[in-house]
Protein backbone atom coordinates (compact mmCIF):
# COMPACT_ATOMS: atom_id res chain seq x y z
CA UNK A 1 0.00 0.00 0.00
CA UNK A 2 1.50 3.29 -1.15
CA UNK A 3 1.76 6.36 1.47
CA UNK A 4 -1.02 8.23 -0.27
CA UNK A 5 -3.24 5.12 0.18
CA UNK A 6 -1.83 4.75 4.18
CA UNK A 7 -2.87 8.33 4.30
CA UNK A 8 -6.00 8.16 3.32
CA UNK A 9 -6.99 5.43 5.09
CA UNK A 10 -5.95 7.11 8.28
CA UNK A 11 -8.14 9.96 7.30
CA UNK A 12 -11.23 7.93 6.58
CA UNK A 13 -10.69 5.73 10.06
CA UNK A 14 -10.40 9.73 12.33
CA UNK A 15 -13.26 10.55 10.77
CA UNK A 16 -15.40 7.88 11.18
CA UNK A 17 -13.94 7.88 15.16
CA UNK A 18 -14.57 11.22 15.21
CA UNK A 19 -18.22 10.78 14.78
CA UNK A 20 -18.80 7.91 17.00
CA UNK A 21 -16.67 9.39 19.71
CA UNK A 22 -19.32 12.67 19.47
CA UNK A 23 -22.28 9.91 19.95
CA UNK A 24 -20.64 7.81 22.71
CA UNK A 25 -20.18 11.11 24.27
CA UNK A 26 -23.87 12.12 24.06
CA UNK A 27 -25.24 8.82 24.91
CA UNK A 28 -23.05 8.46 27.60
CA UNK A 29 -24.00 11.59 29.02
CA UNK A 30 -28.21 10.70 29.25
CA UNK A 31 -28.96 9.55 32.79
CA UNK A 32 -32.10 7.96 31.56
CA UNK A 33 -30.78 5.58 28.80
CA UNK A 34 -32.89 2.44 27.42
CA UNK A 35 -31.83 -0.99 27.05
CA UNK A 36 -31.20 -0.69 23.59
CA UNK A 37 -29.23 2.74 23.96
CA UNK A 38 -26.77 0.85 26.36
CA UNK A 39 -26.23 -2.25 23.86
CA UNK A 40 -25.57 0.86 21.23
CA UNK A 41 -23.00 2.41 23.80
CA UNK A 42 -21.54 -0.66 24.18
CA UNK A 43 -21.88 -1.26 20.25
CA UNK A 44 -19.83 2.00 19.97
CA UNK A 45 -17.54 1.85 23.08
CA UNK A 46 -16.08 -1.18 20.58
CA UNK A 47 -16.12 0.36 17.18
CA UNK A 48 -13.60 3.10 18.73
CA UNK A 49 -11.30 0.50 20.59
CA UNK A 50 -10.92 -1.46 17.03
CA UNK A 51 -10.60 2.06 15.35
CA UNK A 52 -8.08 3.28 17.77
CA UNK A 53 -5.78 0.02 17.23
CA UNK A 54 -6.38 0.63 13.69
CA UNK A 55 -5.45 4.05 13.79
CA UNK A 56 -2.16 3.32 15.98
CA UNK A 57 -1.72 0.60 13.18
CA UNK A 58 -1.65 2.77 10.11
CA UNK A 59 0.38 5.47 12.05
CA UNK A 60 3.14 3.11 12.37
CA UNK A 61 3.31 2.33 8.56
CA UNK A 62 2.86 5.53 7.68
CA UNK A 63 6.39 6.63 9.92
CA UNK A 64 7.97 2.90 8.13
CA UNK A 65 6.70 4.73 4.68
CA UNK A 66 8.15 8.22 5.56
CA UNK A 67 11.53 6.97 6.83
CA UNK A 68 12.08 4.67 3.58
CA UNK A 69 11.27 8.27 1.71
CA UNK A 70 13.28 10.26 3.88
CA UNK A 71 16.37 7.74 3.32
CA UNK A 72 15.87 7.22 -0.24
CA UNK A 73 16.30 11.04 -0.61
CA UNK A 74 19.73 11.19 1.57
CA UNK A 75 21.43 8.12 0.27
CA UNK A 76 19.88 7.74 -3.66
CA UNK A 77 22.83 7.50 -5.68
CA UNK A 78 23.67 10.05 -8.98
CA UNK A 79 23.99 9.07 -12.30
CA UNK A 80 25.30 12.30 -13.14
CA UNK A 81 27.12 14.93 -11.43
CA UNK A 82 24.12 17.88 -12.02
CA UNK A 83 21.75 14.87 -10.93
CA UNK A 84 24.06 14.83 -7.54
CA UNK A 85 23.88 18.59 -7.28
CA UNK A 86 19.85 18.59 -7.82
CA UNK A 87 19.78 15.53 -5.19
CA UNK A 88 22.22 17.09 -2.76
CA UNK A 89 20.09 20.61 -3.19
CA UNK A 90 17.08 18.55 -2.31
CA UNK A 91 18.13 16.70 1.08
CA UNK A 92 19.11 19.77 1.88
CA UNK A 93 16.04 21.53 2.01
CA UNK A 94 13.88 18.67 2.40
CA UNK A 95 15.18 17.07 5.42
CA UNK A 96 12.66 17.62 7.66
CA UNK A 97 10.01 17.09 5.20
CA UNK A 98 7.61 13.97 6.27
CA UNK A 99 7.92 12.86 2.68
CA UNK A 100 10.53 15.05 0.38
CA UNK A 101 9.47 13.05 -2.86
CA UNK A 102 5.90 14.93 -2.85
CA UNK A 103 6.79 18.02 -1.90
CA UNK A 104 9.23 18.89 -4.28
CA UNK A 105 11.79 20.74 -1.25
CA UNK A 106 9.02 23.32 -0.45
CA UNK A 107 8.10 23.96 3.54
CA UNK A 108 4.31 24.48 2.57
CA UNK A 109 1.77 25.73 0.14
CA UNK A 110 2.43 29.07 0.49
CA UNK A 111 6.99 28.49 0.08
CA UNK A 112 5.33 27.08 -3.25
CA UNK A 113 3.29 29.87 -4.62
CA UNK A 114 6.16 32.54 -3.59
CA UNK A 115 8.48 30.41 -5.34
CA UNK A 116 5.72 30.63 -8.63
CA UNK A 117 5.11 34.17 -8.01
CA UNK A 118 9.15 34.98 -8.13
CA UNK A 119 9.46 32.59 -11.59
CA UNK A 120 6.53 34.79 -13.13
CA UNK A 121 7.86 38.44 -12.49
CA UNK A 122 11.53 38.34 -13.52
CA UNK A 123 13.50 37.59 -10.27
CA UNK A 124 15.87 34.50 -9.88
CA UNK A 125 14.17 31.19 -10.43
CA UNK A 126 13.73 29.07 -7.21
CA UNK A 127 16.59 26.20 -7.97
CA UNK A 128 13.40 23.68 -6.55
CA UNK A 129 11.00 24.57 -9.67
CA UNK A 130 14.15 24.11 -11.88
CA UNK A 131 14.77 20.91 -10.31
CA UNK A 132 11.13 19.69 -10.97
CA UNK A 133 11.19 21.15 -14.60
CA UNK A 134 14.61 19.30 -15.36
CA UNK A 135 13.79 16.82 -13.96
CA UNK A 136 10.78 16.06 -15.99
CA UNK A 137 12.56 16.69 -19.22
CA UNK A 138 15.41 14.27 -18.33
CA UNK A 139 13.23 11.64 -16.99
CA UNK A 140 15.36 12.33 -13.61
CA UNK A 141 12.15 13.38 -11.01
CA UNK A 142 8.79 12.24 -10.18
CA UNK A 143 6.54 13.06 -13.67
CA UNK A 144 3.67 14.74 -10.88
CA UNK A 145 5.84 17.87 -11.24
CA UNK A 146 6.24 20.02 -14.43
CA UNK A 147 5.81 23.51 -16.00
CA UNK A 148 2.75 23.62 -17.99
CA UNK A 149 3.94 24.85 -21.29
CA UNK A 150 2.27 26.56 -23.60
CA UNK A 151 1.68 30.64 -24.55
CA UNK A 152 1.88 31.89 -21.58
CA UNK A 153 3.96 28.75 -19.97
CA UNK A 154 2.67 30.16 -16.47
CA UNK A 155 1.08 26.87 -14.84
CA UNK A 156 2.56 24.96 -12.59
CA UNK A 157 1.42 21.78 -11.00
CA UNK A 158 1.43 21.68 -6.81
CA UNK A 159 3.41 19.35 -5.30
CA UNK A 160 1.19 16.33 -4.23
CA UNK A 161 1.07 16.58 -0.81
CA UNK A 162 -0.14 20.13 -0.51
CA UNK A 163 -2.94 18.89 -3.66
CA UNK A 164 -3.46 16.10 -1.02
CA UNK A 165 -4.17 18.75 1.61
CA UNK A 166 -6.56 20.78 0.42
CA UNK A 167 -8.37 17.77 -0.57
CA UNK A 168 -8.25 16.34 2.75
CA UNK A 169 -9.00 19.96 4.09
CA UNK A 170 -12.39 20.15 1.94
CA UNK A 171 -13.52 16.94 2.82
CA UNK A 172 -12.81 16.59 6.88
CA UNK A 173 -15.16 20.06 6.84
CA UNK A 174 -18.92 19.50 8.85
CA UNK A 175 -21.15 19.27 5.23
CA UNK A 176 -22.23 16.81 2.84
CA UNK A 177 -18.94 16.65 0.66
CA UNK A 178 -17.26 14.57 3.96
CA UNK A 179 -20.26 12.70 4.27
CA UNK A 180 -19.71 10.87 0.46
CA UNK A 181 -16.74 8.70 -0.26
CA UNK A 182 -16.00 9.44 -3.95
CA UNK A 183 -14.79 6.69 -5.77
CA UNK A 184 -11.49 8.17 -8.10
CA UNK A 185 -11.56 7.19 -11.94
CA UNK A 186 -9.20 8.48 -14.78
CA UNK A 187 -11.54 9.25 -17.08
CA UNK A 188 -14.12 12.16 -17.40
CA UNK A 189 -17.12 9.84 -16.56
CA UNK A 190 -18.09 6.66 -14.91
CA UNK A 191 -20.13 3.73 -16.06
CA UNK A 192 -21.31 1.84 -13.11
CA UNK A 193 -24.10 -0.75 -12.70
CA UNK A 194 -26.66 -0.59 -10.22
CA UNK A 195 -29.55 -2.73 -8.69
CA UNK A 196 -32.54 -1.06 -7.62
CA UNK A 197 -34.02 -4.57 -6.66
CA UNK A 198 -35.29 -5.14 -2.93
CA UNK A 199 -35.62 -8.57 -1.72
CA UNK A 200 -38.88 -8.19 -1.45
CA UNK A 201 -39.42 -7.50 -4.88
CA UNK A 202 -40.17 -9.54 -8.08
CA UNK A 203 -36.91 -8.50 -9.87
CA UNK A 204 -33.53 -9.29 -9.01
CA UNK A 205 -31.87 -12.05 -6.74
CA UNK A 206 -34.50 -14.09 -4.99
CA UNK A 207 -34.93 -16.92 -2.42
CA UNK A 208 -37.31 -19.33 -2.52
CA UNK A 209 -38.16 -22.33 -0.11
CA UNK A 210 -37.69 -25.73 -1.89
CA UNK A 211 -38.97 -29.32 -1.27
CA UNK A 212 -37.06 -31.91 -1.38
CA UNK A 213 -36.07 -32.91 -4.95
CA UNK A 214 -38.01 -30.42 -6.88
CA UNK A 215 -36.03 -28.23 -9.14
CA UNK A 216 -34.56 -24.74 -8.43
CA UNK A 217 -35.77 -21.73 -9.96
CA UNK A 218 -32.69 -19.21 -11.01
CA UNK A 219 -32.91 -15.87 -10.44
CA UNK A 220 -30.24 -12.80 -11.79
CA UNK A 221 -29.71 -9.60 -10.93
CA UNK A 222 -31.86 -6.74 -12.29
CA UNK A 223 -28.71 -4.34 -13.18
CA UNK A 224 -29.58 -1.29 -15.01
CA UNK A 225 -26.46 1.12 -16.65
CA UNK A 226 -25.31 4.73 -14.94
CA UNK A 227 -23.74 7.26 -16.43
CA UNK A 228 -22.04 9.55 -13.84
CA UNK A 229 -20.18 12.70 -15.60
CA UNK A 230 -17.19 14.86 -13.90
CA UNK A 231 -17.81 18.41 -13.89
CA UNK A 232 -15.61 21.45 -13.19
CA UNK A 233 -15.01 22.90 -10.04
CA UNK A 234 -12.49 25.90 -9.03
CA UNK A 235 -11.63 28.20 -6.41
CA UNK A 236 -10.22 31.41 -7.79
CA UNK A 237 -8.06 32.97 -5.30
CA UNK A 238 -6.64 36.39 -5.26
CA UNK A 239 -3.38 37.89 -3.22
CA UNK A 240 -1.58 41.59 -2.86
CA UNK A 241 1.84 41.58 -2.04
CA UNK A 242 1.24 42.37 1.25
CA UNK A 243 -0.49 38.99 1.30
CA UNK A 244 2.15 37.15 -0.63
CA UNK A 245 4.77 38.80 1.66
CA UNK A 246 2.96 37.16 4.99
CA UNK A 247 3.75 33.27 4.36
CA UNK A 248 1.00 32.41 7.37
CA UNK A 249 -1.68 34.93 6.00
CA UNK A 250 -0.98 33.39 2.22
CA UNK A 251 -1.05 29.01 3.19
CA UNK A 252 -4.23 30.26 5.31
CA UNK A 253 -5.62 31.66 1.99
CA UNK A 254 -4.28 29.09 -0.10
CA UNK A 255 -5.80 26.13 2.09
CA UNK A 256 -8.33 26.60 4.63
CA UNK A 257 -10.16 29.30 2.90
CA UNK A 258 -9.97 27.58 -0.48
CA UNK A 259 -10.70 24.37 0.71
CA UNK A 260 -13.57 25.82 2.85
CA UNK A 261 -15.21 27.04 -0.43
CA UNK A 262 -14.31 24.17 -2.74
CA UNK A 263 -16.54 22.23 0.22
CA UNK A 264 -19.51 24.89 0.28
CA UNK A 265 -19.96 24.41 -3.37
CA UNK A 266 -19.76 20.86 -3.54
CA UNK A 267 -21.86 20.38 -1.10
CA UNK A 268 -24.52 22.62 -2.16
CA UNK A 269 -24.87 21.00 -5.53
CA UNK A 270 -24.74 17.63 -3.83
CA UNK A 271 -27.82 19.13 -2.17
CA UNK A 272 -29.12 21.66 -4.33
CA UNK A 273 -27.22 20.63 -7.75
CA UNK A 274 -29.48 20.36 -11.19
CA UNK A 275 -27.12 17.48 -12.90
CA UNK A 276 -26.38 20.66 -15.74
CA UNK A 277 -22.31 21.26 -15.47
CA UNK A 278 -22.46 20.16 -12.15
CA UNK A 279 -23.50 17.13 -10.09
CA UNK A 280 -27.41 16.14 -9.30
CA UNK A 281 -28.38 16.77 -6.10
CA UNK A 282 -30.63 14.55 -3.97
CA UNK A 283 -32.97 17.40 -4.07
CA UNK A 284 -33.73 17.61 -7.72
CA UNK A 285 -34.10 13.99 -8.46
CA UNK A 286 -36.46 12.01 -8.78
CA UNK A 287 -35.67 9.79 -5.95
CA UNK A 288 -36.38 12.16 -3.26
CA UNK A 289 -39.99 11.59 -1.71
CA UNK A 290 -41.96 14.67 -0.35
CA UNK A 291 -44.19 13.90 2.58
CA UNK A 292 -46.96 16.25 2.91
CA UNK A 293 -47.62 19.06 5.44
CA UNK A 294 -50.98 18.28 7.70
CA UNK A 295 -54.12 19.24 6.98
CA UNK A 296 -54.47 23.06 8.24
CA UNK A 297 -50.76 23.26 9.48
CA UNK A 298 -49.97 27.00 9.73
CA UNK A 299 -47.31 28.53 7.61
CA UNK A 300 -43.87 28.18 9.16
CA UNK A 301 -44.62 25.43 11.41
CA UNK A 302 -43.29 21.88 12.35
CA UNK A 303 -45.63 19.14 13.58
CA UNK A 304 -44.29 16.28 15.45
CA UNK A 305 -46.41 13.97 12.52
CA UNK A 306 -44.30 15.55 9.80
CA UNK A 307 -40.96 13.90 11.88
CA UNK A 308 -42.65 10.46 12.31
CA UNK A 309 -43.87 10.71 8.65
CA UNK A 310 -40.74 11.63 7.18
CA UNK A 311 -39.03 9.03 9.41
CA UNK A 312 -41.55 6.11 8.03
CA UNK A 313 -40.59 7.13 4.40
CA UNK A 314 -36.94 6.67 5.03
CA UNK A 315 -35.52 3.58 3.19
CA UNK A 316 -33.81 1.81 5.54
CA UNK A 317 -30.67 -0.67 4.23
CA UNK A 318 -27.92 0.10 6.58
CA UNK A 319 -26.06 3.60 6.49
CA UNK A 320 -26.23 6.51 8.99
CA UNK A 321 -29.12 8.22 8.26
CA UNK A 322 -29.42 11.82 9.87
CA UNK A 323 -31.27 14.96 9.70
CA UNK A 324 -30.25 17.84 7.40
CA UNK A 325 -32.40 21.25 8.70
CA UNK A 326 -31.80 24.85 9.06
CA UNK A 327 -31.52 26.46 12.61
CA UNK A 328 -34.14 28.49 11.69
CA UNK A 329 -36.31 25.27 12.64
CA UNK A 330 -34.77 25.49 16.33
CA UNK A 331 -37.54 26.89 18.21
CA UNK A 332 -40.23 24.73 16.00
CA UNK A 333 -37.89 21.76 16.86
CA UNK A 334 -37.65 22.44 20.43
CA UNK A 335 -41.32 22.52 21.35
CA UNK A 336 -42.49 19.24 19.75
CA UNK A 337 -43.00 15.91 22.09
CA UNK A 338 -44.27 12.47 21.49
CA UNK A 339 -46.67 12.47 25.04
CA UNK A 340 -44.33 13.78 27.62
CA UNK A 341 -41.07 13.18 25.76
CA UNK A 342 -39.01 15.59 23.53
CA UNK A 343 -38.73 14.30 20.27
CA UNK A 344 -35.88 16.55 19.98
CA UNK A 345 -32.92 15.88 22.41
CA UNK A 346 -30.51 18.73 22.38
CA UNK A 347 -27.16 17.99 22.88
CA UNK A 348 -26.56 20.08 26.10
CA UNK A 349 -22.39 19.04 26.30
CA UNK A 350 -19.55 20.85 24.98
CA UNK A 351 -19.69 20.37 21.15
CA UNK A 352 -16.95 18.23 20.11
CA UNK A 353 -19.26 17.39 16.79
CA UNK A 354 -21.40 19.19 14.30
CA UNK A 355 -24.66 17.41 15.57
CA UNK A 356 -26.97 19.71 17.63
CA UNK A 357 -28.42 16.91 19.41
CA UNK A 358 -31.32 13.81 18.03
CA UNK A 359 -34.53 13.06 16.35
CA UNK A 360 -35.76 10.31 16.68
CA UNK A 361 -32.52 8.21 17.16
CA UNK A 362 -30.62 9.66 14.37
CA UNK A 363 -28.21 13.12 14.59
CA UNK A 364 -29.47 16.42 13.21
CA UNK A 365 -27.11 18.87 11.54
CA UNK A 366 -27.80 22.53 10.66
CA UNK A 367 -26.61 23.56 7.96
CA UNK A 368 -27.37 26.62 5.41
CA UNK A 369 -27.70 24.69 2.57
CA UNK A 370 -31.19 23.77 4.28
CA UNK A 371 -34.19 26.27 2.94
CA UNK A 372 -35.80 28.91 5.93
CA UNK A 373 -38.38 26.84 8.07
CA UNK A 374 -41.41 26.45 5.66
CA UNK A 375 -39.66 26.45 2.50
CA UNK A 376 -38.88 22.70 1.03
CA UNK A 377 -35.91 21.46 2.16
CA UNK A 378 -35.56 23.48 5.58
CA UNK A 379 -35.92 19.43 6.79
CA UNK A 380 -34.47 16.82 5.47
CA UNK A 381 -33.69 13.12 6.30
CA UNK A 382 -31.00 11.35 4.28
CA UNK A 383 -28.74 8.58 4.23
CA UNK A 384 -25.66 9.55 2.53
CA UNK A 385 -24.47 5.92 1.53
CA UNK A 386 -27.23 6.12 -1.25
CA UNK A 387 -25.43 8.96 -2.69
CA UNK A 388 -22.82 7.93 -5.49
CA UNK A 389 -19.81 10.45 -5.92
CA UNK A 390 -16.79 10.21 -8.58
CA UNK A 391 -13.76 12.41 -8.93
CA UNK A 392 -10.31 12.78 -10.55
CA UNK A 393 -7.69 9.85 -9.57
CA UNK A 394 -5.17 11.25 -7.41
CA UNK A 395 -6.93 14.11 -5.77
CA UNK A 396 -7.78 15.40 -9.02
CA UNK A 397 -6.51 19.36 -7.74
CA UNK A 398 -4.92 20.88 -10.63
CA UNK A 399 -3.10 24.74 -9.49
CA UNK A 400 -2.04 27.60 -11.70
CA UNK A 401 -0.85 31.29 -11.45
CA UNK A 402 -0.88 34.44 -12.99
CA UNK A 403 0.41 37.72 -12.55
CA UNK A 404 -0.27 38.87 -15.91
CA UNK A 405 -4.72 39.30 -14.82
CA UNK A 406 -4.10 42.22 -12.30
CA UNK A 407 -0.34 42.63 -13.27
CA UNK A 408 -1.80 46.52 -12.81
CA UNK A 409 -3.11 46.08 -9.44
CA UNK A 410 -0.05 44.32 -8.01
CA UNK A 411 -1.79 41.33 -7.17
CA UNK A 412 -1.32 37.75 -7.95
CA UNK A 413 -4.18 35.18 -8.96
CA UNK A 414 -4.46 31.77 -7.92
CA UNK A 415 -6.40 28.90 -9.60
CA UNK A 416 -7.75 25.89 -8.26
CA UNK A 417 -9.84 23.13 -10.46
CA UNK A 418 -10.54 19.75 -10.07
CA UNK A 419 -13.60 17.63 -11.50
CA UNK A 420 -16.41 16.21 -9.09
CA UNK A 421 -19.43 13.96 -10.29
CA UNK A 422 -22.67 12.54 -8.29
CA UNK A 423 -26.15 11.57 -8.40
CA UNK A 424 -28.45 9.25 -6.00
CA UNK A 425 -27.86 5.51 -6.83
CA UNK A 426 -32.40 5.33 -7.17
CA UNK A 427 -33.95 6.76 -10.36
CA UNK A 428 -37.07 6.82 -8.00
CA UNK A 429 -38.32 5.91 -4.80
CA UNK A 430 -38.66 1.90 -4.30
CA UNK A 431 -42.05 0.20 -3.39
CA UNK A 432 -42.40 -1.52 0.05
CA UNK A 433 -43.14 -4.83 0.81
CA UNK A 434 -46.05 -4.06 2.31
CA UNK A 435 -48.11 -0.77 2.00
CA UNK A 436 -48.74 2.05 -0.09
CA UNK A 437 -45.67 4.75 0.68
CA UNK A 438 -42.90 4.34 -1.43
CA UNK A 439 -39.25 4.90 0.17
CA UNK A 440 -35.67 6.57 -0.63
CA UNK A 441 -32.16 7.48 0.79
CA UNK A 442 -33.72 11.10 0.65
CA UNK A 443 -37.08 12.60 2.77
CA UNK A 444 -37.95 15.91 2.82
CA UNK A 445 -41.15 17.70 3.97
CA UNK A 446 -43.75 19.69 1.63
CA UNK A 447 -43.55 23.52 1.84
CA UNK A 448 -46.29 25.08 4.22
Amino acid sequence: MTLKELRQQRHQKATRGRAALAEFNTLGAKTDRTEEEDKKLEALDAELSALEADVADLDKKIAIEEGAARRGALFATSASPEAGRRAAFGAGRTMNELNPETTGGFRNLADFAVAVRNAQTGMAQDPRLAAMVEGVERGAAPAGFHQNQGGAGEGFLVPQDYRQAIWELAFNEPDLLSMVTPEPTAGNSVKIAKDESTPWGSAGVQAYWRSEGSQMVASKAAQTGMTVELHELYAFVLATQEVLDDAPRLQDRLTRQAARAISWKASDAIMWGDGNGKPLGFMKSDALVTVAKENAQAADTLAVKNILKMNARLLRNGGRPIFLGNSDIDPELGALTLGNVPAFLPNNQPLTSPWEGFIRGKPLLYTEHCSTIGDLGDLALVDMSGYYAATKQGGGIDFAASIHLFFDYNIQAFRWTFRLGGQPYLAKPVDPKNGPNTKSHFVTLEAR
